[in-house]
């Protein structure tokens, strides 16, 4: 008789213990996206598919932007936890702005941004630009990467027509419009192109003299930081976990994708994101934890948006970003 009272008190014992788990209250933590979900964003699902944040003890909202400056001017305000978006963009807002922000952690690690153009087109180099249209989205960071590249081959940027094209990159090159774009993305508007039929060529900026900028990071501000630093840190042990996963098997990873898709919105081709899942793995694995970054790297960015006259003012880069522990 002793023994199934001990045994009954034990199970009572675990299924309390249980409920209390279940019941374990969780932070809320809340990330902006720089788009709508696409490959780059896999391992989110992927980790709140698996629990990966509940494990963490905190539950992730996930929000879309209405406009691109969204995720870092509402990171900055504190309206979001986190915001993903732009090295340059964030190294402007600091040092000419004055906005308390900073940089968490690194999605990508060098640019996605090319010079784009359909291969019947016979463009091959940035001098063969010359005389040509390039369609661009009216930013001037795309005007400074093409100009840099154009003096690194010895090339006149005086010589091309850029036009402003809004987003209607792949449009632009479709209907002739231009002969070339820029601000076009590897991994999305370059396989799109492919799959609808538009052999594509395009141009690494970092083989003619652009640093190797981070093309996405995750930022936050300074006075978000000091509320919620561990909830931070929690977020980015549970991206970790998910981003292993992903390498491992990025097939698992794009079911997740696809299956939280905003179909509604911005439906996904899964023929293009399994290509952009494939030549955006390398660009966000790190030397080390998932995430970290390096002070060269924000250092050469800087330097290199000084030169170009993209920062008027000095670079101010004093805890403009930190690594997880």
């Amino acid at each position: 008789m002793k023994k199934i009272t001990l045994s009954l008190t034990s199970i009572a014992l675990i299924l309390l213990l249980s409920a209390c788990n279940t019941n374990e209250k969780t932070e809320k933590v809340s990330i902006m996206l720089d788009w709508y979900p696409n490959a780059v964003h896999s391992f989110l699902y992927v980790a709140e598919e698996k629990g990966y944040f509940k494990d963490e003890g905190i539950e992730l909202d996930i929000k879309f932007p209405a406009s691109p400056t969204d995720p870092i001017n509402l990171a900055a305000a504190g309206k979001v936890t986190m915001g993903i978006t732009y090295q340059p963009d964030v190294i402007i807002a600091k040092s000419e702005q004055n906005i308390g922000i900073k940089s968490v952690g690194v999605l990508v690690r060098s640019p996605l941004n090319h010079v784009a153009f359909l291969k019947e087109s016979g463009i091959e180099s940035p001098k063969d630009l010359e005389g040509k249209t390039v369609g661009y989205s009216g930013i001037p960071l795309n005007e400074a990467i093409l100009e840099t590249m154009m003096k690194a081959d010895g090339a006149d940027y005086g010589k091309v027509n850029m036009v402003d094209v809004g987003f209607e990159l792949n449009s632009a090159l479709i209907s002739k419009k231009a002969d070339a774009v820029i601000g076009a993305y590897i991994n999305h508007e370059v396989p799109l192109l492919e799959y609808e039929g538009f052999p594509t060529g395009y141009i690494d900026p970092t083989d003619f003299e652009i640093p190797s900028f981070y093309e996405l990071i995750v930022v936050t501000s300074d006075d978000t930081w000091k509320k919620d630093q561990k909830n931070i840190e929690a977020f980015w042990r549970a991206a970790g976990r998910a981003f292993d996963d992903m390498e491992k098997d990025p097939e698992e990873a794009l079911s997740i994708l696809l299956k939280y898709q905003d179909e509604a919105n911005f439906p996904l081709v899964e023929v293009v994101e399994r290509e952009s899942l494939s030549i955006l793995l390398p660009k966000m694995t790190a030397p080390g934890t998932f995430g970290e970054q390096d002070e060269q790297a924000w250092q050469a960015t800087a330097d290199w948006m000084t030169e170009t006259g993209l920062l008027k003012n000095e670079a101010n880069l004093d805890g403009i970003f930190i690594n997880m522990d």
